[in-house]
């Protein structure tokens, strides 16, 4: 079985899985190593993922797994995770959930917009760009990036978020 076969399997497989727990699957790959493999699945929802969510999916990843054969006999370790800051913002919800973060986009023009994202829907994206708000829809958007921002320590009590993002 092709890897990229595979992977198409392993998404139809995981996604209603994944959905019963409340989250999107965002991805799924398989690296070999050895005679192991390891399964990462990428999991994200509205508001961040917590750790009983990665713990419900990775029970529910499990389960279906086992009843499946994708993975073969040979023994694999799985790793559900959710996106890191760095991953490029490519679907609407990417970015409904990267709102009021700090972004550059990349335009199809070639051009590049940074500014902060005030709302996003289904068909594009509102940024504040130096105090006026500029819409850009998606068709002419290639990709955008969350910036990192660091922030004085006493704006962090209200959004602390552990989702684990050493991904």
């Amino acid at each position: 079985m092709g890897s990229a076969s595979s992977r198409d399997h392993l998404m139809k497989l995981l996604e209603p899985v994944v959905a019963t727990a409340g989250l999107d699957l965002e991805d799924v790959t398989v690296t070999r190593a050895g005679k192991r493999s390891l399964l990462r699945v990428v999991v994200d929802k509205d508001g961040g993922v917590t750790l009983d969510d990665i713990a419900e999916v990775s029970q529910g990843v499990s389960d279906a797994l086992d009843g499946d054969d994708s993975m073969g006999q040979s023994p694999y370790t799985l790793e559900v995770s959710s996106p890191g800051v760095d991953r490029p913002l490519t679907e609407p919800r990417h970015w409904r959930r990267a709102a009021k973060r700090l972004v550059k986009a990349e335009l199809r023009d070639g051009g590049m917009v940074e500014g902060r994202i005030r709302a996003a829907d289904e068909s594009g994206v509102e940024i504040d760009v130096d105090g006026a708000s500029r819409r850009i829809d998606y068709q002419d958007l290639t990709r955008g990036r969350v910036q990192v921002e660091f922030r004085r320590f006493e704006d962090e009590e209200d959004d602390l978020d552990d989702t684990g993002d050493e991904g």
